[in-house]
């Protein structure tokens, strides 16, 4: 499911930016630089909602519903695949079979090492 998800993602996102490439500035009609009427307009002469802005809009949702989707499938998957555990325990196997050295631990502090904290 994920992998259908981050296909269509794609998909989306790359049809999402070819569609944004296609349009038109509001300025770029060859009207508005001699004072043409229909360019002087809030929406221009194509109208507040043309197909290329009916399609962004709802590319754009879909795009952000797809995110939304795999940030949440994310979440809620494992860190480790399944597939890879047999591999992974092996590796483990083989680090536990080798004579490298450990580190000790102690509550102590080394010599000459002095504490921060005031003496009480």
């Amino acid at each position: 499911m994920e992998q259908f998800i981050l296909v269509f993602h794609f998909v989306v996102a790359v049809a999402l930016i070819g569609l944004v490439l296609l349009q038109q500035g509001k300025g770029a009609e060859a009207g508005a630089s001699f004072g043409s009427g229909a360019s002087q307009t809030v929406f221009g002469s194509g109208g507040g909602w043309n197909f290329f802005s009916k399609m962004t809009a709802i590319l754009a949702t879909i795009f952000f519903v797809t995110s939304v989707s795999l940030a949440l499938v994310a979440k809620n998957s494992t860190v480790i695949d399944e597939a890879l555990l047999p591999e992974l325990e092996s590796i483990s196997n083989q680090l536990q079979d080798t004579d490298l050295p450990v580190l000790e631990t102690t509550d102590e502090l080394p010599s000459g090492a002095g504490s921060d904290l005031p003496e009480q």
